[in-house]
């Protein structure tokens, strides 16, 4: 396996990012310093900053109900971290991000290359949400929502957008840009007092209560690998 691989299994960092430590000299394979294309056999000791990393023989795909004030980090400093309270055996680390204050659907693994797959905006990947606002929602609200809303330099991609009650509102999003609903919902004069994500791609929240963690299905895995069009390695 390239070094670079191993260290985006082991969830220190993405292939990119794995590329840098290793430019830096900061990458060692038994007690060598790694260069760009090293490879990595089974039972090498391979460390970033002197801490040795380990990949997982066996994947986990795992479903997490986050609470709101938990951080979408893997940070052991940040109090409140998701790998705390996920509390795993293997290293596991969180697909995507789910803000501080918002709720719901996060899904975490020890696979780093399905992270990669999943995160990549250009496959169009449904994320589905349920959103509380502090003023009646109006037909022109939806309409912009739906259509499209200036934020960050840029106008949010088309989405589908449902009014379920004077307030509440579910959004189906395909793309991911930083506290986007949030943002949409300020700049049309709307603040969010909830956030809850209830679907990634074919993975549903249902009824999994808040803070608990289960497995992915059988079923679940065979359909997002599908859509994916991705094969797991085992190594």
């Amino acid at each position: 396996m390239r070094i670079n691989k191993f260290i985006s299994e082991a969830g220190t960092a993405s292939r990119r990012g794995a590329d840098k430590l290793i430019t830096e000299g900061r990458v060692t394979i038994n007690g060598k310093r790694a260069t760009i294309g090293s490879q990595v056999e089974p039972g090498d000791d391979v460390r970033v900053n002197g801490n040795q990393l380990f990949v997982a023989n066996n994947y986990v795909y795992i479903a997490l109900n986050k609470p709101v004030g938990i951080t979408s980090t893997t940070e052991k400093g940040v109090k409140g971290n998701i790998v705390d309270l996920v509390n795993h055996p293997f290293r596991v680390f969180h697909i995507g991000r789910l803000d501080k204050d918002s709720e719901g659907l996060i899904l975490l693994t020890n696979d780093g290359d399905i992270v990669n797959e999943i995160l990549r905006s250009e496959n169009q990947h449904e994320k589905e949400y349920i959103v509380s606002v502090d003023r009646p929602i109006t037909p022109e609200f939806l309409k912009q929502m739906s259509e499209g809303v200036k934020i960050l330099d840029t106008v949010t991609l088309p989405c589908k957008v449902e009014q379920l009650s004077k307030y509440d509102f579910k959004i189906i999003l395909t793309q991911g840009l930083n506290r986007q609903i949030r943002r949409m919902c300020e700049a049309l004069g709307y603040n969010v007092y909830r956030l809850q994500r209830i679907r990634i791609m074919n993975i549903q929240l249902d009824n999994l209560p808040v803070g608990q963690w289960r497995y992915l299905s059988k079923k679940e895995k065979a359909q997002l690998f599908q859509e994916l069009n991705y094969e797991p390695k085992e190594w």
